[in-house]
């Protein structure tokens, strides 16, 4: 007979490894694996070099040619031989499996064993071993440098508890499918508002990244490793980020992530063997100079420190911008006086001649409103390290005469990549005006006081090697889907799931098989076994959504008990409550109750909504009641009309689909009292 339904969406992150990690290492996955490029082998000579270099490949790779690690080595290469070390580098010698379509016993057995079993498990044990013994066992005096790529990441993650930590410089993991970042976690992350980001986060600009495709190892920073670990999650890789695009997770040499690692690396390098860094990342640089009449006395100080800074940045094949700016009601608009593309170490003393003092007198100038325009306008480069100084004896007004506020050009400068904002100023403005240093730390930059400081302040920019974003923060809050589902009874062994939602298909599976891709619609599923629970999940394709859902119990048949109550049991086994203790209470209780529905009712569609952040519920009576005889012969004779989908998977024998992850969130069964 028709029967009450109780649905519950699922908003809690945690569930993606019941849903969308099947529905990605089964699809997007087959996309992902890396091409051999040859059958030849390269063979290097066993030796003991000050400093050993060793990648682990991504899934596929062939040793000595893979793409990432010649990269890899590439960027590296550029650099290191400045130090003035004996170095060598060491592609990893394990399996590196390959996944995709050729090798789909393989992807299954990833998704399956979360990477940890079958055989891409066995790749990744053969490739901890192998790291094991190199680090462990051989060349005592040297020191490591250790790089890994998606499957090779894992290596590298996977093995570092049991290295000798005091052997390693640092360890990079580049698109790491069992990465943990916790300030990723909940409904408005901790990350989104760039709080508490882990000190291993290297460059991992989704701010709701927490846990990898394949789960986590926690912690990621073992002991003895803190300062020696840096991961790149590329911006919506789907192995390591909320999102899922596989073209990210393809794009770490294309988008320079390599680069960008290796200039971390050899600044730990060059501490760890007490050397001089003599390469830093290429600079874009704009100086920015108050030139209201009170600085009368200080421009050529001022003038002469821009002059130096910006021949070193021209020496560093970096490039240069120089703005002035007085108070917009002088009336004076900051001006460009050269950009990224006009300035030059030949023409910069030209354009600083140009700017001389005048009007002002009024205290704080309009400094804010200059800082905007200056990045506003300026064409900045991937991978440069940015940085703006300004040159000034005032304060800033908050907000500037035009409205632009403090909050305004740190989230400006932050969204560039960001832009570190440095101020050179008097020590009467420090002490008068403390929310200078607030503002210049908040974009990453620092402030100098005393003129002498002046050498050591473009040093410490020349120095700098950091180009990239740990996060980009966000102030909104994920945004969770919708989805209202109906189940209609279809006979023995059959079913009709009727849903419609915000996303225009969803990733049906079925006891943690993958079904299939279903359109907003219709799905009925065939040959179904009755005889045991059956646990359906509806998972909607859309951007931002990550294994959030619906869940549906279908509980086993039960020959004589048909009209029970429904009640909804929860296995809490994660911190975060899906509802309300008083919600889970009135649903237990139960609003409605099938004994006492009338042989009257028709097409009657009844609503319980508990309104929460974290989930939606929506009760249904569908069908015309009569008696319990008669409902039994029409499912015998099941004559349920049903709209058939284009989309009509059918369900695997239970022996295919026994197979379950370990879920770390809440699940909420439907089930018989």
């Amino acid at each position: 007979m028709p029967r009450i339904k109780r649905w519950i969406l699922l908003n809690n992150k945690k569930l993606r490894h019941l849903a969308m990690l099947k529905y990605f290492v089964l699809i997007l996955v087959l996309f992902a694996s890396t091409l051999p490029l040859g059958n030849s082998k390269t063979v290097q000579a066993e030796s003991c070099p000050e400093l050993k270099i060793v990648f682990a490949r991504g899934s596929g790779g062939e040793r000595w040619k893979d793409d990432n690690y010649l990269e890899f080595k590439r960027a590296l290469t550029e650099k290191l031989p400045v130090l003035g070390l004996t170095y060598e580098f060491l592609d990893l010698d394990y399996p590196a499996v390959g996944v995709g379509l050729d090798n789909l016993g393989v992807t299954l057995g990833a998704f399956f064993g979360a990477g940890d079993a079958y055989e891409f498990g066995d790749s990744v044990d053969a490739g901890v071993l192998a790291l094991k013994n190199e680090v462990n066992d051989k060349c005592p005096d040297t020191k490591y440098v250790l790089g890994g790529y998606s499957q090779g990441a894992m290596v590298i993650s996977k093995a570092l508890p049991s290295l000798k930590s005091n052997k390693i410089i640092y360890a990079a993991t580049f698109g790491d499918p069992k990465i943990y970042l916790p300030e990723g976690a909940g409904i408005l992350p901790a990350a989104c508002k760039g709080e508490n980001l882990s000190s291993y986060r290297a460059y991992v600009p989704d701010c709701q990244a927490y846990k990898g495709l394949l789960g986590s190892y926690e912690p990621y920073e073992p002991e003895g490793f803190t300062g020696k670990l840096g991961t790149w999650c590329n911006k919506s890789d789907v192995f390591c980020s909320s999102h899922y695009i596989i073209n990210d997770h393809l794009s770490y040499i294309s988008d320079n992530l390599y680069e960008d690692a290796s200039r971390m690396i050899v600044h730990k390098v060059t501490a760890a063997f007490g050397l001089k860094n003599e390469y830093t990342s290429p600079h874009d640089t704009v100086i920015l100079i108050d030139s209201t009449s009170s600085m009368e006395t200080m421009i050529e100080s001022f003038k002469n420190e821009a002059r130096r800074l910006a021949s070193e940045t021209f020496k560093s094949g970096g490039r240069v911008a120089l703005y002035d700016y007085r108070d917009l009601d002088d009336p004076y608009e900051p001006v460009a006086r050269c950009d990224f593309e006009t300035c030059t170490a030949e023409n910069i003393d030209a354009f600083l001649n140009e700017i001389v003092t005048g009007d002002g007198g009024d205290g704080p100038e309009s400094m804010l409103s200059a800082a905007m325009k200056a990045m506003h306008e300026l064409k900045w480069r991937r991978g440069a390290t940015k940085s703006m100084v300004v040159l000034t004896d005032a304060p800033f007004l908050s907000p500037d005469r035009d409205a632009t506020t403090v909050e305004d050009v740190v989230a400006l400068s932050k969204r560039i990549d960001p832009v570190n904002i440095y101020l050179v100023t008097t020590e009467y403005v420090v002490v008068q005006y403390p929310e200078v240093v607030d503002f210049a730390e908040a974009t990453g930059g620092s402030v100098f006081t005393n003129m002498g400081e002046l050498d050591l302040m473009t040093n410490y920019i020349m120095e700098r090697f950091d180009s990239l974003p740990r996060v980009e923060e966000e102030s909104a809050e994920r945004v969770l889907p919708e989805i209202d589902v109906e189940l209609i009874d279809g006979g023995s062994s059959e079913i009709t799931v009727r849903f419609n939602g915000d996303s225009e298909q969803a990733v049906v599976i079925l006891n943690d098989a993958v079904l299939g891709v279903a359109e907003t619609g219709e799905v009925k599923i065939k040959d179904l076994n009755r005889n045991v629970d059956n646990h359906l999940m509806l998972v909607p394709l859309k951007d931002g959504v990550r294994g959030e859902g619906v869940e549906i119990v279908i509980k086993k048949r039960e020959a004589e008990t048909r009209n029970d109550d429904f009640e909804v049991k929860e296995d809490s086994i994660d911190d975060e409550k899906v509802g309300e203790d008083k919600d889970a209470e009135t649903i237990s209780k139960g609003d409605f109750n099938p004994k006492e529905v009338k042989t009257e009712i028709k097409n009657k569609k009844t609503e319980v909504e508990t309104k929460s952040k974290k989930k939606k519920i929506i009760t249904e009576i569908d069908g015309e009641t009569r008696n319990e005889t008669e409902i039994k012969e029409k499912e015998n004779r099941n004559e349920t009309e049903i709209k058939i989908a284009p989309f009509i998977p059918k369900a695997p024998d239970t022996g295919v689909i026994n197979q379950s992850l370990n879920a770390s969130g809440r699940r909420i069964h439907i089930c018989k009292r």
